[in-house]
C-alpha cells in the first residue's frame, strides 16, 4: 500500500503504523486554497461519500468531542451530545483549533491530537470497505477500514448526521 512511499510521517501515521493497521497515503495540492472535504474529494478523485471530515465540539471548558461524519453532510449537535452524553455541545471555534488539537483546519486528523478526546464516527462509515480521513495535514488524506479508523482513534460509531 502507501506505507513505504516518501511522504512525511504525521502522528497519525506514526500512530497507524504502530497498530500495523492497513491504510493508503494520497496527497493533493493545496494551493488552490479549497480545504473543504468535498473539494478534497474532487481533487483525490475519490466518491465524496466515503471522504469523511473531522469536526471538534465542546461541551465546556475543558469537555472536548471529536465527530467524523460525510464531507457532504451536517453535523446533528441534538445526535452528537447524545453519542457524547452531554446535554448541549457546540461547535468549537476555528481559532481554538490547533490549541486543542494540535491541528490546523484542512488538516485536522482524528487520529493522533494533542490529547485522547471521545471520538465519535458516523454509523455510515461501517457500510464502507475503506473511507477517507485526513492524515494530520494538509494535503494528505489517509484511506482505510472503518474498524482501523475507530481502533486508531479509539473511537465508537454512532449516528450523528442530520
Amino acid at each position: 500500500m502507501g506505507k513505504k512511499d516518501k511522504v512525511q510521517k504525521t502522528n497519525a501515521v506514526r500512530i497507524l503504523d504502530r497498530q500495523k493497521a492497513e491504510y493508503e497515503l494520497i496527497e493533493y495540492d493545496t494551493d488552490d486554497g479549497q480545504l473543504d472535504g468535498v473539494s478534497v474529494a474532487e481533487k483525490t478523485g475519490q466518491a465524496e461519500e466515503t471522504v469523511y471530515k473531522t469536526l471538534v465540539a465542546t461541551a465546556g471548558t475543558g469537555k472536548y468531542f471529536v465527530f467524523i461524519i460525510p464531507v457532504a453532510e451536517e453535523l446533528d449537535l441534538k445526535k452528537a451530545a447524545k453519542a457524547a452524553g452531554e446535554k448541549k455541545i457546540e461547535m468549537l471555534h476555528l481559532r481554538d483549533l490547533t490549541d486543542v488539537t494540535g491541528y490546523v483546519r484542512g488538516g485536522c486528523s482524528p487520529v493522533g491530537m494533542k490529547k485522547d478526546f471521545p471520538t465519535f464516527i458516523d454509523e455510515s462509515a461501517q457500510a464502507l470497505g475503506r473511507m477517507i480521513v485526513s492524515a494530520g495535514k494538509r494535503g494528505l488524506q489517509m484511506k482505510l477500514e472503518p474498524d482501523a479508523l475507530a481502533m486508531a482513534a479509539n473511537a465508537v460509531f454512532a449516528p450523528l448526521r442530520k
